[in-house]
């Protein structure tokens, strides 16, 4: 993606994290670097990777029937074998390079994954096997789907995609049987391959088919997926899994709310709430979501996380903490703006530079909005007893 030309700004205070070091003239060129306030430090690793001890946590491979759940929402992949349900797992959460998924075997056994990174975002993805036969006596439909909270249904576009469809009016069929709240979404994946023209022609082709489908079995109107095109090349598969997750979080109004207000008092042209892990948006304003506006916030992430582990003075410390700020001013005058929210989430805005000539009003409102989001922690505390997530406020601010 071709970004804006980028100025590097001061956030607050001195400068005394580049400790006297200039970015190589690749690093300007690609980010054109800002300043972080506070202490980001952190061990590094490659480019848009994160330091150590910086992710949800270990991996649960379960063998056959998958017990031992905890009370949490499920996010099931499941789709035909190769379609790339391990490498949108691997890189939406484990930060996996695009690249590197090539390497990736085919999954043979359900494998959990407990994600854990705030006390919005709590929730379990269980990647399916292609081969797992729904009609098999030995398949518990109950108890994979009993507490499922959305069913991702992953085809390969660039395959025959009619095998594919057959198997996804049957798991689609069977999941509604035993759940009807499930949130049915579709990933029309590995677009990157295909012209534009193609990929709306599959998406049509495929949403069609999928919804006559249904209707033969009446289930029109009762039973509607969501569908998306995706690829892991791009920020695509970021933005639709947001969407996905979205739909699990039962604050989403409270929070796309208090986004309105900031928006509307500050004057903002966007804003985004973000878990810094897996650059997940949790919510936004209520105005659309532009996907160039979305990758530059999302690359703004990067580029602080990245600059934190390079050039932070304290080693033992976390690229991301409570003074994590920066401004970038673009060159068509829109400044992207990132504030620390709390351990994982941070709001990342686009304002216009006339905007932001009142920085002390968005300073104070930014203050607002972030006690605000500690009263939505404190009330889900009270509701739902004890958090144990590694982003929980009360433990990281």
């Amino acid at each position: 993606m071709s970004l804006p030309t980028a100025h590097a700004q001061n956030v607050y205070g001195s400068s005394d994290h580049w400790m006297g070091s200039k970015l190589s003239a690749r690093e300007q060129e690609l980010r054109s670097i800002m300043s972080l306030n506070g202490d980001p430090s952190g061990s590094y690793h490659e480019v848009d990777s994160f330091p150590e001890g910086y992710n949800y946590g270990d991996e649960d491979e379960v063998i056959g029937a998958v017990g031992g759940v905890e009370n949490k929402p499920r996010i099931l992949l499941m789709g035909l074998r190769r379609s790339g349900k391990s490498s949108i797992q691997k890189v939406v959460f484990h930060k996996l390079s695009p690249n590197e998924t090539l390497f990736l075997e085919s999954t043979s056994k359900v494998v959990k994954d407990d994600i854990n990174n705030s006390s919005f975002v709590q929730f379990q993805v269980w990647d399916f096997p292609g081969q797992i036969d729904f009609f098999d006596p030995t398949f518990d439909s109950e108890q994979i789907f009993g507490s499922c909270g959305s069913l991702i249904f992953v085809i390969d576009a660039q395959d025959d995609y009619r095998q594919a469809l057959i198997r996804l009016h049957q798991t689609l069929t069977k999941a509604f049987q035993v759940n009807q709240n499930i949130k049915f979404e579709v990933f029309i994946h590995k677009v990157d391959g295909l012209s534009d023209d193609r990929k709306w022609e599959a998406q049509r082709d495929i949403q069609t088919k999928a919804t006559c489908d249904l209707a033969d079995a009446g289930l029109d109107g009762l039973l509607r997926p969501s569908f998306y095109l995706t690829s892991i090349y791009d920020h695509s598969i970021f933005e639709a899994f947001s969407r996905v997750v979205q739909k699990l979080i039962p604050q989403l109004p409270t929070l796309e709310n208090l986004l309105n207000i900031l928006v509307s008092n500050c004057g903002l042209e966007k804003a985004f709430l973000f878990d810094v892990v897996s650059k997940i948006y949790i919510a936004t304003d209520s105005s659309p979501v532009d996907m160039l506006s979305y990758e530059l916030c999302c690359d703004m992430i990067d580029v602080v996380i990245d600059v934190s582990c390079i050039y932070g003075d304290d080693v033992e410390a976390c690229a991301y903490d409570q003074q994590s700020a920066s401004i970038i001013k673009l060159s068509n005058g829109v400044i992207l703006y990132l504030r620390e929210v709390n351990r994982f989430l941070a709001l990342v805005c686009l304002i216009r530079e006339e905007v932001f000539e009142r920085q002390g009003l968005i300073e104070y409102n930014f203050h607002c909005f972030r006690e605000s989001i500690q009263q939505v922690f404190e009330v889900r505390r009270k509701t739902q007893g004890p958090l144990t997530s590694l982003g929980s406020y009360s433990d990281d601010n």
